[in-house]
C-alpha cells in the first residue's frame, strides 16, 4: 500500500546531518532525531524516534484512518541488530474537511525497544524512513537518521520516558471484558462487527482496527455504545482483490478516547 500511494508523488529526499549528540535530518516540514537513550538490565536498549512537524502539519499513527500514509522503517542499515519494536504514544483523532485521520501534530517521540545481536556490544541504529505529512495537502517524506547507540550507563531519557508514559493501556489496564468478533462475507471481502464490554473512556469513542496482514485494508469502523458495550462494525478488503481468511488472534482494536486508549489484541467468535 506504502508503495502504491508513494507512486502517486513526488518523494522529498533528506539528507543526513552530522551531529556531535542526537542525530537528525530536516527538511522545510519535518525534522527527525534519533535520541540514543540507555541500556536496560535485560540488554535491550531504549532509544527514541522523535519527529518535530512544522506549524499546522501533521503526520499519521501506523493506522492512519480514513485517509494518510502509514509510516514505513526500514532499519537495514543498522549493524548489531536483532530487532526493533516501536512503543507507539497514544495518537489522537484529527478531523478536517469531513475526513478524520490519526496521527501526531507537532512534536512526537516513538520510543524504541531494541535487541542487539550481541549482547553488551555497540548498537549503529540507522533509519530510512517514509512518512506522510498533511496540511491542505499531504506529501510524502522520506528521511534517513543514524547514531550510535553505545552508552551502557545512561541515564534514562525524560523525552522517552514520557512517552512511554503515554502508550495506551492495556486490556487488562483498562478493564476489558470479553471481547468478540463476528465475521460475514460481503460481495468484495469481509464484515467485521466486533462488541467489547469496556468502561467507558468518554465522548467520541472510536475503535481501530488493524489485521496482522499488511495486504488487508480495514475501513473506517461505525462505533456506538449499548449498554456498558462497545460497538463496532467495518469492512475488510484484500488489496489484490482476491478472497482471503483472518484469524482472530490476530485482530488489533484499538480503542481511543478523548484523552486516553485501549490497546486491545485478539477476540472471540461471536
Amino acid at each position: 500500500m506504502m508503495t502504491r500511494i508513494l507512486n502517486l508523488f513526488a518523494a522529498m529526499g533528506l539528507g543526513l546531518l552530522a551531529a556531535t549528540g542526537p542525530a537528525a535530518a530536516q527538511s522545510d516540514l519535518v525534522e527527525a532525531r534519533i535520541l540514543p537513550g540507555w541500556r536496560a538490565a535485560d540488554g535491550t536498549h531504549i532509544a527514541g524516534l522523535q519527529f518535530t512537524l512544522k506549524d499546522g502539519w501533521k503526520t499519521y499513527w501506523r493506522a492512519p484512518g480514513d485517509a494518510g500514509i502509514p509510516p514505513q522503517f526500514d532499519w537495514r542499515g543498522s549493524s548489531n541488530l536483532s530487532s526493533v519494536e516501536i512503543e507507539w504514544p497514544t495518537p489522537r483523532q484529527i478531523r478536517q474537511s469531513g475526513v478524520t485521520t490519526i496521527g501526531y501534530d507537532r512534536t512526537v517521540t516513538l520510543p524504541l525497544r531494541i535487541s542487539p545481536a550481541r549482547k553488551g556490544g555497540a548498537i549503529r541504529l540507522s533509519a530510512q524512513i517514509d512518512m506522510g505529512v498533511c496540511k491542505d495537502v499531504c506529501v510524502p517524506v522520506n528521511v534517513s537518521v543514524a547514531q550510535n547507540l553505545g552508552d551502557t550507563d545512561a541515564a534514562p531519557d525524560p523525552l522517552i520516558v514520557a512517552a512511554l508514559a503515554e502508550r495506551p493501556f492495556s486490556a487488562a489496564e483498562a478493564g476489558v471484558g470479553r471481547v468478540t468478533c463476528r465475521l460475514s462475507p460481503i460481495e468484495d471481502g469481509l464484515r467485521l462487527q466486533a462488541e467489547i464490554r469496556m468502561p467507558s473512556l468518554g465522548r467520541g469513542e472510536l475503535a481501530v482496527f488493524e489485521a496482522g496482514d499488511p495486504n488487508i485494508w480495514i475501513a473506517p469502523s461505525r462505533t456506538t455504545r449499548q449498554n456498558g458495550r462497545l460497538m463496532a462494525e467495518t469492512t475488510l478488503h484484500h488489496m489484490a482483490g482476491r478472497s482471503f481468511a483472518v484469524d482472530r488472534s490476530e485482530i488489533r482494536i484499538t480503542v481511543l478516547g478523548p484523552g486516553s486508549a485501549v490497546d486491545i489484541q485478539g477476540c472471540e467468535a461471536g
